[in-house]
């Protein structure tokens, strides 16, 4: 099997395909909310995108299909006083699991994260996604700490 990992071009209809179809796969599955994307967002996510300087996307082809996706935010560490890069989607189509696309995604983005002089790749994931876990923790992500005192940080939210 061929796997080509590259950035997305938003501008390119061929890539914005891939991108939103891989979106509304992981969205549709338990781990993504098992809802599909709205028609709004399968009409503008590739234009939005394109105009936030912040965002950048990656795909994974195997075999010139599309494979996975992850979708970055670029941050800012007060603390570090540097960019760093959010994860924000990650998927993997379940055709392709088990086959190191996951890990050869996450190595591009933290290139691409060096590349723009960020300090830190920061990432979600589900208490219940072992296999996602597994993975970071062999990429050596951890949970987030200042002092083991009071314990990982809570990723929480709120609708608006």
């Amino acid at each position: 099997m061929n796997i080509e990992i590259r950035q997305v071009d938003y501008n390119n209809p061929k890539d914005a395909e891939a991108l939103i179809a891989m979106l509304d796969a992981y969205a549709r599955d338990p781990m993504g909310g098992a809802e599909p994307l709205s028609e709004y967002t399968r009409r503008h996510l590739a234009s939005s995108l394109a105009q936030r300087a912040d965002a950048f996307s990656v795909l994974a082809f195997a075999d010139g299909e599309p494979a996975g996706m992850v979708n970055c935010f670029e941050g800012f560490s007060t603390f570090k006083c540097k960019p760093l890069v959010n994860i924000h989607d990650f998927a993997v189509a379940p055709a392709y699991r088990g086959k190191g696309i996951a890990q050869k995604m996450m190595v591009y983005v933290e290139e691409l994260a060096r590349q723009r002089g960020c300090c830190k790749v920061t990432l979600e994931v589900l208490e219940g996604n072992r296999a996602a876990q597994q993975l970071y923790a062999k990429l050596g992500y951890t949970g987030y700490q200042l002092v083991q005192e009071m314990g990982d940080a809570l990723f929480w939210q709120k609708l608006l």
